[in-house]
């Protein structure tokens, strides 16, 4: 596999997810002294070395033909927080904009070639693209984040911002946990329930994936999500779901579960072109 994975939205926008791949051939050595940080990660606060971290964004933003700073990461805190990524943040100070980049967890934007992303290890990425008004977002959803609807959020500020129908838009569910891998806790279950989830996300365990316990409840976040995009209004078959398991796939993809939090993150983005 490649350093990043590609999703095809439209010839209009470059969507993708990063992989644990470095793109230039590695030592097992060099290798061996990242650790779980191993060896492309662009999310700044994460604990990876500073250096290597912008050394990867560099490499990035050269791929996608783009300065360093058109390219945006939040630090997420797993709200519901959106912000969007306009003409009065871009005339911003970069401190004013880092401050507003604070405590958010998802971003959207209709200016062309500003990369916008979010980092996760284990949690849902989404990606939205408004083909009728060229708009994007890009979603972090964790299962607090999920809870809250923030995909529909997302949706909602793109509709009050670019005038956005979900009926025109496609969307990515990226790599992230499976339901075989995640195990929660059953105080997770009138949780979701409350906030008008089917009952049917949950269910016992039965998978070969060796797991510390079985005996818990395990959530599917990818269909938690495609339940509210596709109740946003978003035409289910406008809806790619990635079906790649992090935690299954620790090697390519960053795992917390799997690798710890002192690990790397995937940056999973969209770019109008």
């Amino acid at each position: 596999m490649d350093t990043l994975l590609k999703y095809t939205l439209s010839s209009c926008v470059e969507a993708f997810s990063t992989t644990r791949i470095s793109p230039t051939p590695l030592t097992s050595a060099e290798l061996e002294a990242m650790g779980n940080y191993a060896a492309f990660n662009v999310t700044h606060y994460c604990g990876d070395d500073p250096e290597r971290v912008a050394r990867n964004r560099q490499w990035l933003c050269s791929e996608l033909g783009i300065s360093e700073h058109c390219l945006w990461l939040p630090r997420q805190t797993h709200t519901d927080n959106v912000a969007c990524i306009d003409d009065n943040f871009l005339k911003l100070s970069k401190d004013e904009q880092t401050e507003r980049l604070e405590n958010i967890d998802a971003l959207i934007t209709n200016i062309p070639r500003q990369c916008i992303g979010v980092s996760t290890a284990d949690c849902v990425p989404v990606i939205i693209f408004d083909e009728r008004n060229q708009a994007i977002a890009a979603i972090h959803a964790g299962w607090r984040g999920t809870v809250q609807h923030i995909s529909q959020k997302a949706l909602s500020l793109m509709r009050e911002r670019y005038g956005t129908n979900p009926n025109d838009c496609r969307a990515v569910i990226g790599p992230s946990i499976s339901p075989e891998a995640y195990e929660v806790g059953e105080e997770l279950i009138p949780i979701f329930k409350e906030a008008g989830f089917p009952s049917s996300l949950f269910s016992l365990p039965s998978s070969h994936i060796p797991l510390p316990c079985k005996a818990k409840p395990h959530l599917d976040l990818w269909a938690a999500n495609l339940y509210l995009l596709e109740t946003a209004g978003i035409p289910l078959t406008s809806i790619q779901v990635s079906g790649i398991c992090t935690y299954q796939h620790a090697d390519t993809f960053f795992s917390a579960r799997r690798l710890g939090i002192k690990s790397g993150r995937i940056y999973s983005a969209a770019m109008l072109r």
